[in-house]
């Protein structure tokens, strides 16, 4: 079964790796819309 998770986690990564090769502009979109997100999360949870 761990052989699975490890096969599952490669493609992952490879896909990751290969998303940000063949579209940086998009990736860092959804970088900063994940952080801003966080950061409102954050922010509505503190007051």
């Amino acid at each position: 079964m761990s052989w699975v998770k490890k096969v599952v986690w490669t493609l992952v990564v490879a896909f990751a790796l290969f998303y940000v090769f063949t579209q940086p502009e998009q990736t860092a979109a959804a970088i900063r819309g994940f952080f801003s997100g966080l950061i409102r999360l954050f922010r509505a949870l503190a007051g």
